[in-house]
């Protein structure tokens, strides 16, 4: 009987060993998220909408987390105001002139803040500093934005498909030119004609250089044409 009471006085201290050990390692992982056991500062940011930002939530600079929301309070129907935990020894890095704004992790993930780059000739943040933001663009706003889009797409594919059923049926003067050899043809002779009558039109010119009558004129634009010629080559 006394053996079996120290086997289970042994379990129950083994199991209640056991249980503290979860307990801290649970208290240490929270105490670490919450940044409980670094020396901390808050930095707050005011936003029109947060997009589903929650207590929580890292904060996150050049990609790293550097802190965790700590308060979200609404100020206002237009003002939101988001207090952020950030370690101590990152201070020096965030500038005046920075800007936060809302962001995720990854496509699907919970929302966060990222803190972008301020110049680096700023003077650095202090506690409790309010730093400027850019408002989110909202998915609802995204989706509304392809829906329209998307309708207009169907349009411009409805009308397309009547311009091409009409050309395929022979109707309009598009098709006609397509379907039609006859005014491809007179296209062509056109064409022909036109290089006829230049052809001619220069013979003519050629003709009337050689005429008594307009021989001074061509030549008298032959000098001017040099002269300008010859002033452009030797410049003064």
């Amino acid at each position: 009987m006394e053996t079996t009471t120290e086997k289970f006085k042994l379990r129950l201290g083994i199991f209640v060993a056991a249980g503290l050990a979860i307990l801290f390692g649970i208290i240490f992982f929270i105490g670490k998220q919450k940044n409980l056991f670094d020396e901390t500062f808050q930095v707050k940011a005011m936003f029109k909408n947060i997009g589903g930002v929650q207590v929580g939530n890292h904060v996150r600079f050049s990609g790293i987390n550097i802190g965790v929301i700590d308060d979200i309070s609404i100020l206002s129907d237009t003002s939101v105001q988001i207090t952020m935990i950030i370690e101590n020894k990152l201070k020096k890095f965030i500038k005046k002139d920075a800007i936060a704004s809302v962001g995720s992790e990854g496509l699907m993930g919970d929302k966060l803040i990222n803190i972008g780059h301020g110049n680096s000739n700023t003077e650095s943040i202090n506690n409790n500093y309010t730093l400027r933001t850019s408002e989110p663009v909202e998915t609802d706003d995204i989706l509304a934005s392809l829906q329209v889009t998307g309708q207009n797409a169907e349009v411009i594919s409805t009308q397309l498909s009547e311009i091409l059923l009409r050309v395929n049926n022979g109707n309009g003067t598009l098709s006609r030119l397509i379907r039609d050899t006859t005014i491809a043809e007179n296209l062509n002779q056109t064409i022909i004609n036109l290089k006829s009558g230049t052809k001619n039109l220069d013979q003519n010119m050629e003709a009337a250089k050689g005429s008594i009558l307009l021989r001074g004129y061509f030549k008298k634009k032959q000098r001017e044409a040099d002269k300008i010629k010859n002033q452009k080559a030797n410049p003064k």
